[in-house]
């Protein structure tokens, strides 16, 4: 049966208590865009006292206490989690947010803030692209391929990586930003994306060429 297209609200029905989201990545956090000058502090919920693996220097200032609840976003409240619609044969919810290919990658920036906000640690997410590589990944992966792995590897922040990148495990929510790439390589991120996902599987995109390369009908 083809995505149904929904809101950019996230709808998640987790057994068991959530995890207490860790300090550093939260919903008031600016989205980690590079910019000139010296290798910046971790952006996302690396440990502050330490530094970048592979990389010494000084320790980045203190984020506040570890399990502090994240900031409150502006604006309406987020509706109470629901079930969704859930794959068989992996068992994780799927979500599609209508977008258009150049506005991908923003949906799947917001999808994550809502994920943040309803409790989910961000250890617990991996978002993947299918076109340009996210901001983030492109310069962590300027300081090489060691480095930005270990961030992988650590798994206590979200993550960003291309959708064929192998060796991007499986994490409890996997977030795909449509934005781009040949339809042979979407076609097949797709369904390797939603063996990755543990509980939910959010694709940012055209519903309409989703479902045509899923090979589904409306």
């Amino acid at each position: 049966m083809p995505l149904i297209p929904e809101e950019p609200q996230i709808h998640e029905s987790v057994p068991g208590p959530r995890a207490t989201p860790a300090a550093g990545r939260t919903a008031s956090t600016p989205r980690p865009v590079p910019g000139p000058g010296p290798r910046p502090a971790p952006p996302r919920g690396a440990p502050a006292a330490s530094a970048r693996p592979g990389k010494p220097g000084p320790a980045a200032p203190s984020r506040g206490p570890a399990g502090a609840p994240p900031a409150q976003r502006p604006g309406p409240k987020q509706p109470a989690a629901t079930s969704g619609p859930a794959d068989a044969a992996s068992g994780a919810q799927l979500q599609l947010i209508p977008a258009p290919q150049s506005g991908a990658l923003d949906a799947a920036e917001e999808a994550v803030d809502l994920l943040l906000d309803s409790g989910r640690a961000p250890g617990e997410i991996l978002v993947l692209t299918t076109g340009e590589m996210h901001p983030w990944a492109a310069h962590e992966l300027s300081f090489g391929e060691a480095s930005y792995w270990a961030q992988h590897d650590a798994a206590d922040d979200v993550f960003y990586a291309d959708a064929t990148a192998e060796r991007a495990t499986g994490r409890p929510v996997v977030v795909v930003a449509v934005n781009g790439g040949a339809e042979e390589t979407i076609a097949r991120a797709l369904p390797a994306a939603l063996t990755r996902a543990g509980a939910l599987l959010v694709v940012c995109g055209d519903p309409q060429r989703i479902n045509t390369l899923l090979g589904v009908s409306a």
